[in-house]
């Protein structure tokens, strides 16, 4: 059974890792959540054990939902007596978008109305409504698609938000969700320190929500176990599908863990805050959560924090940055200070409220991820150690200063991050363009991969042509300042960049690698629910088109049950997302072996392989004549020029009528085929075409904003049979 697992934007690969240990066949993220494989046992066990889950809800009805009659007849269809006595209490949770039903607390009336209406009308009586502890929680999602509105009903298996845990009574003004608290301890590598022997230190520790989560997290304590008031051996919910048998299996083998865990739990926590009121509070929460014996609770000042006995530990801190708790950089700046002074060598997770309050730290991260503390993005840092032994000298050396180039290169890179900030959170976009000859005399292209494990930041500079009037040491003074700005906007390590310079490489190449040939790096990157893999070394295209991605996630959206074939596979990133986005089959054609084995290592990066995912090496033309299959989804992006001694030789403006019309005999009725390609000077061929296709010219839809400069970088048609 596929059922959700939601969570806050961010924590999205944690939990699906979570997930996986916690024993689920199968999990993919999505956007905040995971969906899931497994049984209901998985999904009752993730409700006690999971501390990144915000709900766990488990379908019961999808159904197209163009309207609230259709929103209301799809939940009366539903045999009701299967979920919920007529004497038990119901809640529903509602969220819509899309334009077919607009109010939320509208569409959860009317789903109410559907379950009760049906009750009533079997025996007379009635489920009544308790919003706050009810028998059953349902939870309504209605979204817009390509196809319409579709409705997904689900049981909350949960009850409510898991993240509360049952023993918060206390809180600041700003108070920290325990999930994300748990994810800013497990990007910190808690508890495995805890367990090597180190500490935790909190200083600005307010109502004590991490050091107390740590606590339980270090003692083996599940989070439903202090979760529900009237004992944690009454199941969260009383749908009638739930297993309570094996929930109180569950809940004896947690208790049974807990009491080990707790036995053997050291004094290795330290809190500390300069309100006394809060570390009142942050004890009272403790008590609760019966770990008050084991953390150390002082009122003092951030910048009297004193050296630590124990020589490894995890810092964490949430120090204050909302409109609620007005963000000072001197603040952040005396907390970094504070802690290269008394935990030098400790490793430190700090959740800062964004990139630049964590630059005031003054500490360099190894890693940073981008998390949500409800509506408010933040920069999660996580340095290891807090002071690198190395890089303190180097950082007490006088800052190069910019030139004047290379300062208006790092300005225009900075104000293109600001302005592109608000859809690239919105879209989860980590790869990206952001700087393409903006200043012209800077001519080069500068791309953004974020590591998805590491988080680490890498930049992909492509250097353009000058134009031939241009003397050369003029352009290569004008590179090195367009790098210098670049790692400027970035703060990133020179061994961080890859360059691609407009120079004769071997074989007569137009560009070449500026640094250390085939160095056989392989980063893995995050796009949508795929992982891939890119080098941004080792040649000239990185292995992920960056333009490509509104197509690829398109491919992710189309591809649920469809046979899917991608021709001129490259690297094979679209068949990931179709194999994601749930394909039935997928089928791809190159004629490189080195592209085909890099699409297989994409797809085994994702846990896909073996039949239902074919590969073959061939000539995509020469490959469609001879093939009898037929596919319901193709995509063809093919090169402007190919030369291989293996193939004929293939010119895309000369052979694209001849690829298509045998592409589209491949295409199985009802089917679409997407064809793109990044000839400048390409003429579609739209008459030829035509009598064998319907063509429409998609390519302002394909065009992400990162590329919005240069709009001619690729053009895109879709084709459906006549």
């Amino acid at each position: 059974m596929k059922f959700f697992v939601s969570c806050g934007k961010g924590l999205e690969y944690l939990l699906v890792d979570e997930l996986l240990a916690l024993g689920c066949a199968h999990a993919t993220a999505a956007r905040a959540g995971a969906n899931v494989e497994g049984t209901l046992h998985d999904a009752q066990r993730a409700v006690l054990w999971s501390r990144l889950a915000s709900r766990v809800l488990w379908p019961i009805a999808e159904y197209d939902c163009p309207d609230e009659r259709a929103l209301y007849a799809g939940a009366a269809a539903i045999d009701w007596a299967q979920h919920l006595r007529a004497d038990m209490t119901l809640a529903v949770d509602a969220h819509v978008s899309g334009d077919a039903i607009t109010h939320a607390r509208y569409a959860s009336q009317r789903i109410k109305d559907a379950v009760v209406d049906t009750l009533r009308g079997r025996g007379g009586e009635r489920p009544n409504v308790d919003l706050e502890s009810p028998d059953l929680r349902l939870n309504l999602v209605v979204r817009a698609s390509k196809v319409g509105h579709r409705a997904i009903l689900s049981i909350d298996l949960g009850g409510g938000p898991l993240h509360r845990r049952g023993w918060r009574q206390m809180q600041g003004e700003a108070p920290l969700k325990e999930n994300l608290a748990a994810a800013v301890l497990m990007r910190g590598g808690w508890p495995t320190l805890y367990a090597e022997g180190g500490a935790l230190l909190d200083p600005m520790c307010g109502s004590g929500t991490l050091l107390i989560e740590g606590a339980l997290m270090a003692a083996d304590v599940a989070p439903g176990l202090l979760r529900d008031l009237q004992g944690a051996s009454a199941p969260p919910s009383r749908w009638l599908g739930f297993d309570p048998a094996h929930w109180r299996s569950l809940i004896e083998d947690a208790t049974r863990r807990e009491r080990q865990g707790r036995a053997a739990l050291q004094m290795r926590f330290y809190g500390s805050d300069l309100d006394p009121h809060a570390i009142r509070a942050a004890r009272e929460n403790a008590e609760r959560a019966g770990v008050v014996e084991v953390i150390d609770f002082t009122a003092r000042d951030v910048g009297q924090l004193p050296a630590l006995t124990e020589p490894r530990g995890l810092v964490v801190c949430n120090p204050p940055y909302d409109a609620r708790l007005a963000a000072d950089p001197q603040l952040y700046r005396a907390l970094g200070d504070a802690l290269k002074r008394a935990t030098p060598e400790w490793k430190a997770s700090l959740l800062c409220g964004d990139a630049e309050l964590a630059r005031a730290t003054g500490l360099r991260a190894a890693k940073k991820y981008q998390v949500f503390n409800g509506a408010i993005e933040c920069a999660l840092i996580v340095c290891d150690p807090v002071r690198p032994p190395q890089r303190e000298a180097a950082a007490d050396a006088p800052t190069p200063v910019l030139s004047e180039g290379a300062q208006m290169v790092s300005n225009r890179i900075r104000k293109n991050l600001k302005a592109s900030k608000t859809w690239r959170t919105r879209e989860g976009v980590t790869c990206h363009r952001v700087y393409d000859a903006d200043i012209p005399e800077y001519a080069a292209a500068v791309d953004v991969y974020i590591g998805d494990t590491t988080g680490e930041l890498w930049l992909h500079v492509q250097e353009y042509a000058a134009p031939a009037e241009i003397p050369e040491a003029t352009t290569r003074k004008r590179l090195q300042e367009l790098l210098a700005g670049a790692r400027d906007a970035f703060a990133v390590p020179r061994e961080r960049v890859a360059v691609k310079t407009r120079a004769k490489g071997k074989g007569g190449s137009k560009y070449a690698d500026s640094g250390t040939s085939k160095r056989g790096e392989i980063l893995e990157v995050r796009e949508g629910a795929a992982k891939l893999r890119v080098n941004l070394f080792d040649y000239l295209d990185t292995g992920l088109f960056l333009d490509h991605r509104p197509m690829r996630l398109r491919i992710a959206e189309d591809a649920r049950d469809v046979r899917f074939l991608n021709l001129f596979a490259y690297t094979g990133a679209a068949t990931v997302h179709a194999a994601v986005g749930g394909a039935a089959q997928t089928t791809s054609v190159d004629l490189s072996a080195t592209y085909l084995q890099w699409c297989s290592d994409n797809l085994k990066l994702n846990g896909f392989g073996g039949a239902r995912h074919r590969l073959v090496q061939a000539d995509a033309l020469e490959w469609l004549l001879a093939d009898r299959g037929e596919y319901d989804l193709i995509f063809c992006d093919p090169p402007t020029f190919s030369n291989s001694a293996r193939a004929d030789d293939f010119d895309v403006q000369k052979d694209h009528v001849r690829l298509l019309e045998a592409a589209m005999t491949r295409l199985a009725f009802g089917g679409t085929l997407y064809f793109s390609n990044n000839y400048r000077r390409f003429r579609f061929d739209e008459a030829a075409v035509s009598a064998f296709a319907v063509c429409e010219d998609i390519s302002p839809a394909t065009i992400p904003p990162d590329f919005a400069r240069n709009p001619r970088i690729h053009r895109t048609w879709r084709l459906r049979a006549r």
